[in-house]
């Protein structure tokens, strides 16, 4: 049994299906439930009896005390948090509450527990917690990509509050001896993304016929990460990676935003061909957030090396999947586009647009 907390939001939904299919052993997954997650995310497991999901707070620490006692997990990946640098410029106070408070409530549950275990448990146990690559903060254009040796420098709160945890973590496997593992990942995209973020914000929009926002002057450099490759890197980690190491997962797929942009709009155009005319007319450039970084990208050359991993998906192959999981996937869409992110994107684009 491994237990999973945030296992209905993006990545970790998407974590725990490729979880049970690969390898099939059963999970216990905590999830607040909060506007960017949901059930619908695991309706294709929503009768797997080795799936048991538990609507509740990482910042529950009875709660969170009671589950590892129940079901005596052999490892926690570590997913909840928030995870928006936009909304974290509107109202940080979340992003400490659950990104720093919250992984110090698990992280001392887990300990408590942890110490009580037989020695052969206690020894075989691990904690895996999946951060960001925003902890390292902006790189210049020509500078090599981020290590897992690079200092921490974050700009936003989001990132700030993300290494913050990355510090508890690495605190509590140097004080008190708990076998931790650390995960910065690149940007990553594929099915059940909330539609605030970039891709699956162009594609939501775009398909209704929307303005596509571009922040700045569109060339913001990210590295794309196609999920499923970043839940075989996690599976990777778990299985054998070193305690208290931490290791960069990136896609080697460096794009600028509006590069990024214009190729969903391709793909669209040959996938769904609008009657009104290319998807590009559709891009608007919009009033650039504050502190936005310029560059991110990471060297994954230490989980290759060491744990054998390397992405299967190319941009290419890992975008076109996406957008035909958008295209076939109506329902979702529309249940993602209700009255709570209708206002919050009114309010956070519409002021900017050019």
């Amino acid at each position: 049994m491994i237990f999973v907390t945030g296992g209905a939001g993006f990545i970790g939904s998407n974590f725990v299906l490729h979880w049970l299919a690969e390898h099939g052993e059963p999970v216990v997954n905590l999830d607040a439930l909060t506007y960017a997650s949901g059930p619908h995310n695991l309706a294709a497991i929503r009768d797997d009896r080795r799936h048991v999901f538990v609507h509740g707070d990482i910042l529950d620490r009875a709660l969170v005390d009671r589950l590892l006692a129940q079901h005596r997990p052999r490892a926690i990946v570590h997913f909840a948090a928030e995870s928006h640098v936009d909304r974290s410029i509107h109202g940080p106070e979340a992003f400490l509450r659950t990104n720093v408070e919250g992984t110090f409530t698990l992280l001392e549950a887990t300990r408590a527990w942890w110490q009580r275990l037989p020695d052969t448990e206690r020894r075989a146990f691990r904690f895996l917690h999946v951060s960001t690559d925003e902890v390292y903060g902006s790189l210049e254009p020509d500078a090599a990509p981020f290590t897992e040796a690079s200092p921490c420098r974050p700009n936003s709160p989001y990132a700030a509050s993300k290494a913050a945890s990355d510090h508890l973590v690495r605190a509590w496997h140097h004080t008190y001896g708990l076998p931790v593992l650390t995960v910065h990942c690149s940007n990553n995209y594929g099915p059940f993304q909330y539609p605030e973020k970039l891709i699956p914000l162009v594609l939501v929009n775009a398909l209704a016929g929307e303005p596509l926002p571009v922040y700045g002057d569109g060339r913001h450099v990210r590295d794309w990460l196609y999920v499923e490759d970043h839940c075989r890197a996690l599976c990777a980690v778990l299985a054998s990676g070193q305690p208290g190491a931490t290791y960069n997962v990136g896609g080697g797929n460096e794009l600028g935003n509006l590069e990024l942009v214009q190729r969903l709009c391709a793909l669209l155009d040959e996938l769904r061909p609008d009657a009104a005319g290319p998807h590009a007319r559709l891009i608007r450039f919009v009033a650039d957030r504050p502190g936005h970084d310029r560059r991110y990208a990471v060297d994954a050359g230490k989980l290759r090396r060491e744990l054998g991993w390397q992405p299967r998906e190319t941009l290419d192959t890992g975008l076109r999947k996406t957008v035909q999981w958008y295209l076939d996937h109506p329902d979702w869409i529309t249940r993602a586009k209700d009255e709570a992110w209708q206002a919050w994107i009114a309010r956070h684009y519409a002021p900017g647009t050019a």
